[in-house]
């Protein structure tokens, strides 16, 4: 019997009678080097898994020079496809001496017939692969089988409700004593729910008067659940609907409320919900000891499996309740209509997972007197560093009159920045279409960023060179298309997130997309036929695995891990698993496909 490694899939799809089969079945094999081991348009004989030594992939309907597509070294497999086609679409040739297990192909087949998720392994996208992967890092905590059980009744929070004779202002203060977001209204047609931005759109925008019933902002048409549901039932009525909080319903009436972040933090503790520590935070103290929890919270999220889509959205969510607190805390509620707190960068596309700099600004309305603003702002920013939000290097904060100024300002702004298309204008275009409002009136964020979709989304030369920045980092493949392996790492943040991320910002700028999240941004090309769906998921997926594999740098730094690399964004190849390589490597070739069509689209190639 064959010692051979089998702890990688797709053999851990088989159990240990069928790893025996293959210990027992296959045999080893040398090649010299140059020496073609399967040749195109040949029928597929065995699977071959590299002991020792490398070997290219090549497809020879290709230019020699662009017919290399692949790169195979220890750990890898090739011939399956093969095997299951018929035939071998490509050449695959020795790059030095190599040592290979053979998998004769009847014994492959019938582990195939005999193991279903085995045989499907090879059938998979690249979006089955990272799921996979994720599955593969879970370890501990509530498992994925144990989020599974848990029940709706586990997790929802007791309603705060109010009778339907309550005026908005009665509303108002009831939101405000409970530190809650949401109340339900007992109306005459049954309960309906009204928000803080509810509240504030009913009093600033529509004029009503505070002692207004506040039925008549309420919305009755509630997404509701029942309390012995799923909770991942929940995750997916909650996705479905589009919405952040549901109606626990009992007998006809509710008896709970439960919400996002309520969920995914009891994903990742069943004994606190970090969530509820911050709502429920009464001094900057006390929401600083929450903050602090975080980086807690994104290792049991990670250590736990959870989808990379989901954890981002989580910290979000408590980023900016964190944010939206620390405003209420500091700033006079008589600003709080005309004016909006917004984030940008990573944080307004609700991709920020570890806290990183700030990066912030403020709108007035044009008729607000505030005399001492800028004070206030200076003593937020000071405010935000002692919640862990380190300083922005480029002073991209609200302490800085730039990223200060009324809606007539901003506008102002904007029409300078799409006339100058320097790299600093584009930079600061780009930033503001990230933008998300965290505390104050979101309505003034909406008319600034009205008028950048009026002015840039038309602008056919202003698009290509806002579009242009996506092309400046290689794309960390050698010229045969396999995975450079330089001992300091290959940068991952240069060479795989920010082509996505802004790629994709410069095609909803065009598209005149709204979302600000890169993976909402996908789902709205795909659903708008700018993109494939298949190839728009492939991007989502190749970003999620970049971020993952960055994420992890950035927790051993925190760990003082000195083993895993000095630099954050960088990743040591020669250290990731046989299947973290293989998905790197294609995620890399999403990449470079994807660049190649921001290429064409923006006229980049003439730039």
């Amino acid at each position: 019997m064959v010692d051979v490694d089998l702890s990688q899939p797709p053999f851990t799809f088989l159990d240990d009678e069928g790893r025996a089969r293959v210990r027992s079945g296959i045999d080893l094999a040398y090649f010299d080097r140059d020496e073609i081991i399967l040749e195109a348009g040949q029928p597929g004989e065995f699977v071959f898994i590299i002991h020792k030594g490398e070997v290219a992939e090549l497809d020879t309907t290709l230019p020699g020079a662009r017919e290399r597509i692949g790169h195979y070294t220890h750990g890898d497999l090739f011939g399956a496809i093969s095997i299951l086609n018929g035939k071998s679409r490509y050449r695959f040739r020795a790059e030095q001496e190599s040592l290979c297990y053979l998998l004769p192909k009847a014994l492959f087949l019938q582990l195939c017939d005999d193991y279903p998720a085995f045989a499907e392994f090879f059938r998979q996208t690249l979006a089955h692969k990272a799921r996979l992967l994720t599955e593969q890092r879970a370890e501990g905590g509530v498992t994925m089988a144990g989020f599974m059980l848990a029940r709706v009744s586990e997790c929802m929070r007791q309603p705060l409700c109010v009778g339907p004779a309550s005026t908005i202002a009665e509303a108002v203060a009831t939101l405000h004593d409970s530190h809650a977001d949401s109340l339900l209204v007992n109306g005459e047609q049954g309960a309906g729910m009204v928000t803080k931005t509810d509240l504030l759109n009913a009093l600033v925008l529509e004029g009503r008067e505070q002692d207004s019933p506040v039925q008549a902002v309420a919305h009755f048409e509630l997404v509701t659940v029942t309390p012995d549901q799923y909770l991942f039932e929940v995750l997916v009525v909650m996705t479905r609907h589009k919405v952040e909080r549901v109606v626990v319903m009992e007998q006809g009436a509710p008896c709970g409320v439960v919400e996002l972040t309520d969920v995914l933090s009891y994903f990742s503790s069943r004994s606190y919900v970090v969530s509820l520590q911050v709502a429920q935070a009464d001094s900057l103290e006390a929401l600083a000891a929450a903050s602090r929890r975080t980086p807690e919270l994104v290792r049991a999220l990670m250590a736990q499996g959870v989808k990379l889509r989901f954890a981002m959205g989580l910290l979000a969510a408590l980023n900016g309740r964190i944010m939206n607190k620390a405003w209420g805390f500091l700033i006079d509620e008589r600003y709080h209509g005309d004016s909006c707190l917004m984030v940008m960068g990573s944080e307004g596309r609700g991709e920020q997972i570890l806290k990183t700099d700030q990066d912030n600004g403020l709108i007035l309305a044009d008729d607000l007197d505030w005399p001492d603003c800028a004070e206030q702002m200076q003593r937020l920013t000071d405010t935000l560093i002692e919640l862990g939000y380190p300083p922005c290097p480029g002073n991209i904060m609200v302490s800085n009159p730039e990223w200060v100024g009324s809606v007539t300002q901003w506008r102002g702004r904007i029409a300078r920045w799409a006339a100058g298309r320097d790299g600093d204008s584009l930079m600061k275009l780009a930033i503001l279409l990230d933008s998300h409002a965290v505390a104050g009136n979101p309505t003034l964020l909406e008319q600034v960023r009205e008028e950048l979709f009026e002015r840039c989304s038309r602008d056919e030369i202003l698009l290509s060179y806002f579009a242009r920045p996506a092309l400046r980092f290689s794309t960390p493949l050698t010229l045969f298309g396999s995975l450079k392996k330089p001992q300091h790492g290959i940068d991952i943040k240069k060479g795989g997130i920010f082509p996505i991320v802004h790629g994709v910002r410069a095609m909803a700028l065009e598209r005149g997309i709204r979302v600000t999240s890169t993976l909402e941004r996908l789902d709205a090309l795909a659903e708008d036929g700018r993109l494939e769906a298949r190839f728009a998921e492939d991007l989502g997926e190749a970003l999620s695995l970049f971020t993952q594999l960055r994420l992890e740098q950035q927790l051993a730094r925190l760990d003082g891990d000195g083993s895993k690399g000095g630099k954050p964004d960088r990743v040591v190849v020669q250290e990731l698993s046989s299947l973290e390589r293989d998905l790197l490597r294609e995620a890399l070739h999403i990449v470079k496909d994807f660049k190649q069509r921001l290429s064409h689209r923006f006229h980049l190639e003439y730039s």
